[in-house]
């Protein structure tokens, strides 16, 4: 059994002291954010990508990291370029409301802080998908899950929390159609036009991380 254990181990592709290290992150990261921002909260798809990776790298699962994958690399990398445009211009490249918050005291420091998973999280799945690999169900998979959570963003937030974006584009409600029919296009669009490039995408990359 305990040479089982030590096989496990040697043969780990991510050392145990950085799943420790993101592990602890996230538990200081989940009560603070609870009472700071509320449970409804957790279903950005941002938050989920993070929890869902945790879990990837303490079994090194392909699937999970490949979900995690589809689901926030264009977003995240739209996130870190107005993040950092913003640190070195002085200027957001895009204005989004998911990055604003970081230069004003709108959120608690211990938020904005903990907020910066957003930069660290892409390059940890990144160097997962080269280890590991891609797994090509990931994008029906994310695709279901936003089914899901997208209407349950609609039930348990509000227009000012406006989570996944489900009363309209940034800070702007949008009144020019049926709430439903708004919430049923962003779940065609965000498999159609975020999820399916980055699934075309990653399937590329693993195909050249493989060949070296």
């Amino acid at each position: 059994m305990c040479s089982e254990s030590s096989s496990i181990i040697k043969n780990a592709n991510f050392p145990v002291w950085l799943k420790i290290l993101v592990t602890l992150y996230v538990i200081v990261l989940i009560p603070v954010y609870w009472i700071e921002l509320g449970p409804a909260n957790f279903l950005w798809f941002c938050d989920i990508a993070l929890l869902t990776m945790v879990v990837a790298l303490w079994r090194e699962s392909q699937l999970l990291v490949s979900i995690v994958a589809v689901g926030m690399l264009l977003p995240e990398l739209a996130w870190n370029l107005d993040f950092f445009g913003r640190v070195i211009t002085g200027k957001h490249l895009f204005g989004l409301t998911g990055t604003t918050y970081m230069f004003t005291d709108v959120k608690p420091i211990t938020v904005r802080v903990l907020s910066l998973f957003h930069v660290f999280l892409p390059l940890l799945t990144i160097a997962m998908l080269y280890k590991l690999g891609y797994d090509h169900r990931a994008w029906l998979i994310q695709s279901i899950i936003i089914w899901i959570v997208l209407p349950m963003s609609y039930w348990f937030s509000s227009p000012v929390a406006n989570i996944n974006f489900v009363f309209g584009l940034g800070g702007d409600l949008q009144n020019w159609m049926a709430p439903y029919m708004w919430v049923g296009m962003l779940m065609m669009f965000f498999p159609l036009c975020v999820y399916l490039p980055t699934h075309v995408l990653l399937k590329q990359f693993v195909k050249r991380a493989n060949a070296n």
